[in-house]
């Protein structure tokens, strides 16, 4: 292939927004060999290889209309796509529509879109025969009530196909229900409430079984983040709570493709159930999970969870697993919400590596930095610590301990700086 500049080498396209190194994108594809070029955001433009062909910003790569223009010019550049990317979950259904407007292999949008509206993700899973919490479509205030009156309070009303629990809503009475600003045309669903602990499960499945999978459960929980407390988490080593969750996982996935994805799903455990664990669906996205997953998964199991994401989108077979040699490690991290209302600029900051018990690693600002208020939500916080060790105990009391005694200060700044 050649494109308007002379160029041989195959056009990949990228679509990014992290700051963090989340993804390799020099590691997984060769950037001397390919024109790969990157459509970002300001933010996200620091972390692009420096062996990019081109880059181009945009306020947001979510955004179809802009960012087919952008990959309009790029091609007349480079010439057509043979591939457009996107790892981070708002970002995949514009990936899948313009890689299928450039004739690229990719997966049809409309398959993606088992996994990102909530709503047809609920109910192909409950058709699959597991359980599933009692869920509706929500117009207004109307249709909560009734499905209040059918399901009992609290209930729980998201929108369809948000992420990062951005616009989630428990509703524990008719006061929070009046007082609620419904949007016409918003697509919202409302979901019965169930009280039992909240567990993540990240890996990469095959199209028919798991190729990799770990179990984790948070401390506290996303919505809690969203309003402000720590969020943490620790991969599980009960035996009885893992199998039962692996076997759900797999099920749960075949109901939704018979395609190889990466995935980040939640389920409700109750552990103590009579008759073993009972496992109850909450979401699951077609992407690898946020927060510190990517880094944990890379430091402490030895396995790019990105790398395989990256794979799948171009086609190819995400590459085997390989559990590291010896004894293996529980690993966890923590999430500290920002200090202030982003973007802001933090005034004092306490590391926490080094102590006993503490992180192995932590990414922080620096006195005087600014934290932007950027759509990666996950990533601009206050403080994000990854930890590891010999079982989930000394993990979570870890993790416990850097939560209790970490500090971090910071003024709303009203931009970025």
């Amino acid at each position: 292939m050649s494109g308007p500049s002379g160029t041989a080498r195959p056009h990949l396209v990228v679509l990014h927004r992290w700051r963090a190194r989340y993804a390799h994108y020099e590691r997984y594809v060769d950037h001397d060999a390919h024109a790969v070029t990157y459509v970002t955001t300001e933010v996200g433009a620091a972390a692009v290889p420096d062996g990019a062909a081109e880059v181009v910003r945009v306020p947001a790569t979510d955004d179809l209309a802009r960012v087919r223009k952008e990959v309009d010019g790029l091609a007349a550049r480079h010439g057509a796509p043979r591939a457009v990317v996107a790892l981070k979950e708002d970002d995949l259904l514009v990936a899948a529509n313009l890689a299928r407007e450039w004739g690229c292999a990719t997966r049809h949008p409309d398959e993606l879109l088992r996994f990102r509206d909530k709503y047809v993700m609920a109910d192909a899973v409950a058709r699959a025969g597991l359980a599933v919490p009692a869920t509706a479509r929500a117009t207004g205030p109307e249709d909560v009530r009734v499905f209040a009156a059918a399901h009992g309070l609290p209930v729980v009303l998201k929108p369809a196909a948000g992420s990062s629990s951005e616009g989630v809503l428990l509703v524990a009475d008719e006061r929070v229900l009046a007082g609620m600003p419904f949007v016409a045309g918003q697509d919202l669903i409302v979901q019965a409430h169930v009280p039992h602990p909240v567990f993540h499960v990240d890996g990469v499945f095959d199209g028919g079984k798991a190729l990799c999978l770990k179990v984790s459960r948070y401390l506290n929980t996303c919505l809690g983040f969203r309003e402000g407390t720590a969020l943490g988490s620790v991969e599980e080593d009960r035996t009885h709570v893992t199998e039962a969750v692996h076997a759900f996982a797999e099920r749960a996935l075949r109901a939704l493709t018979c395609a190889p994805t990466p995935f980040h799903l939640e389920v409700f455990v109750d552990a103590d159930a009579h008759g073993g664990p009972a496992v109850t669906f909450l979401e699951v996205g077609a992407r690898v999970g946020g927060a510190e997953i990517p880094y944990v998964w890379r430091e402490v199991h030895g396995y790019d969870l990105m790398e395989a994401a990256f794979r799948i989108a171009l086609g190819q077979p995400p590459q085997k697993w390989e559990s590291p040699p010896g004894p293996q490690e529980s690993a966890g991290w923590l999430l500290v919400p920002a200090p202030a209302a982003r973007p802001c600029v933090i005034t004092d900051v306490t590391p926490m590596t080094g102590r006993s018990p503490g992180p192995y690693a932590e990414e922080l600002l620096r006195p005087g930095e600014v934290l932007p208020d950027a759509a990666a939500y996950y990533e601009h916080v206050g403080g994000r610590f990854r930890f590891r060790g010999p079982d989930s105990a000394t993990v979570a009391a870890a993790v416990e301990a850097t939560a209790r005694d970490f500090r971090v200060t910071g003024e709303s700044c009203g931009g970025d700086r």
